[in-house]
């Protein structure tokens, strides 16, 4: 049998791994020299068949006023406008109170699951030997004993005539608890097992975040929302109007809370946390129950628009890229948060100011007008224009009707002669 050349591949050193692949597809000496010179090597301990660092664009929002504490907040983001409309809210909902954040508790859920087991017989057992449970959970990580963590709830429920899913909730203090939850969850799956005789289909972290939400509360009074053609009481309501409707209708609702997430994601990866549990976690709880909606919610109530939310922010202070991550580490000096609970705080904050500022672009000037500069310079910059040459495109294309890449190239190739 022929040895297929990609054959062992995470066995090859990072010089034939990239050799490999440059043979395979055609790459330039500048494309190597690219993949080289953003390579690091502490990339090849956190993931597998590592080829190079990949850099995405990271700017700062200033001014953010968190439970009277004034922030500047990392944020790693492609998308053009996302820091601006972050700041833009930020300044409206720091002019008064500033943001208010609560989190009442931080703890991971995780669930094993059982098949073809007697219900009645399960819970009986999960009743009659729920201290043992519980302590056999915490002796399987001893170590989160020493922080003030470890399991603090266990309970059954019925999914169908065949499956049941036994929950654990636990406190894995500073961490996000991934890999301690899935080590409780397998100790307790191995003794259900061997206890009663019945098949466990699997022991898994949830990422339906619940128990790990952050309460987020900001205010602004609606003069600071007037517009050249909407005084602020107009302005207000419409806000409150489009937030009714992502309470309504999921194809508003999705797009709705993307906008949140647009801030959210762009927080959690300068800390060095896993945006995708945060996703999850956040469109889940939006449709807990039974139906997609709106993360937040915005009211007129005297003189203040008054936004609320409730988001799951499933994150850790310590260990994995948090803390191996240089970047990381910095931006949560940036952003002078010490624990875990002020980071999950400071995430919402920034969620809630981000959907005020798009909320407030679409109910008056439309959502283009203020992403027209930044998609004209990422238009530009991609079609070959250096920094230098940036302000002298950009209002060449301002005057056009529908600028597009070759408006770029003829642009350039005029400046240039």
């Amino acid at each position: 049998m022929m040895e297929n050349k990609w054959d062992h591949f995470y066995k090859k050193s990072y010089s034939e791994r990239l050799k490999l692949i440059a043979q395979s597809v055609g790459l330039t000496d500048e494309q190597i020299a690219t993949i080289t010179q953003n390579h690091d090597v502490v990339s090849g301990e956190l993931i597998e068949n590592s080829l190079t660092d990949y850099a995405l664009p990271e700017g700062v929002v200033t001014g953010l006023v968190v439970n009277g504490t004034s922030h500047l907040v990392p944020m790693v983001t492609e998308e053009p406008s996302v820091i601006a409309a972050a700041s833009n809210g930020a300044k409206l909902l720091s002019a008064g109170s500033g943001i208010q954040c609560v989190v009442p508790h931080k703890l991971v859920n995780g669930q094993v699951i059982v098949k073809n087991a007697k219900f009645a017989t399960l819970s009986a057992f999960i009743e009659s030997n729920r201290s043992q449970l519980i302590s056999l959970a915490d002796q399987s990580h001893p170590s989160i004993l020493k922080y003030g963590g470890g399991a603090r709830d266990i309970r059954l429920r019925k999914l169908s005539d065949h499956f049941a899913s036994i929950d654990l909730v636990a406190d894995t203090g500073e961490a996000m608890g991934a890999n301690i939850m899935n080590t409780m969850l397998e100790a307790i799956a191995h003794f259900i097992s061997d206890q009663l005789k019945v098949e466990t289909t699997m022991a898994i972290l949830s990422n339906f975040a619940d128990s790990a939400v952050v309460q987020v509360t900001g205010r602004v009074n609606v003069s600071r929302l007037a517009s050249q053609s909407l005084s602020g009481q107009v302005v207000a309501q419409r806000i409150a109007d489009a937030s009714d409707v992502a309470q309504l209708d999921i194809n508003r609702a999705a797009t709705h809370n993307k906008g949140i997430m647009n801030g959210v994601d762009a927080a959690v990866m300068a800390f060095g946390n896993d945006w995708r549990a945060v996703e999850s976690a956040a469109h889940s709880f939006a449709a807990h129950d039974g139906r997609y909606k709106g993360l937040s919610t915005w009211q007129v109530t005297g003189d203040q628009l008054i936004g609320k939310m409730v988001l799951p922010v499933p994150i850790g202070f310590v260990g994995g890229a948090s803390k191996v991550l240089p970047m990381a580490v910095i931006n949560k000096q940036i952003a002078q948060i010490h624990n875990s609970k002020e980071e999950m705080q400071v995430i919402g904050a920034v969620g809630l100011a981000q959907n005020l500022a798009a909320l407030k672009a679409l109910v008056t000037d439309g959502i283009q007008k203020g992403h027209m500069n930044l998609q004209l310079k990422s238009l530009a910059l991609s079609n070959g224009a250096t920094t230098e040459e940036l302000p002298a495109v950009v209002e060449q294309l301002q005057k056009m009707a529908n600028p597009d890449s070759q408006s770029v190239k003829e642009i350039l190739k005029t400046m240039r002669r």
